[in-house]
């Protein structure tokens, strides 16, 4: 299974990316939410097939993908955070 994920994340990826390239050719505003939604999901797909490629049970991956996770959301959020509350 672990082997079919790794080219679907790869093509993820690629057309994350050539999207992007995409609207900036076409002169389309970028809206940075759609692009930290697109590597929000491209990292959790990436999390996911890194876990599920290890010599570990699959309760341990899905649960240290979990917390992972979480650990990037609030990681984000904080920074976010702490830049709104910088700009004047």
């Amino acid at each position: 299974m672990s082997i079919v994920l790794i080219p679907v994340t790869v093509i993820l990826s690629v057309s994350f990316v050539g999207w992007l390239i995409w609207r900036a050719v076409k002169k389309k505003p970028i809206k940075i939410h759609l692009v930290m939604y697109g590597l929000s999901g491209l990292t959790g797909i990436i999390s996911i097939v890194f876990f599920m490629t290890m010599d570990i049970p699959t309760i341990a991956k899905v649960l240290g993908a979990i917390v992972l996770g979480g650990v990037f959301i609030f990681l984000g959020a904080r920074t976010q955070r702490r830049r709104q509350q910088s700009q004047p």
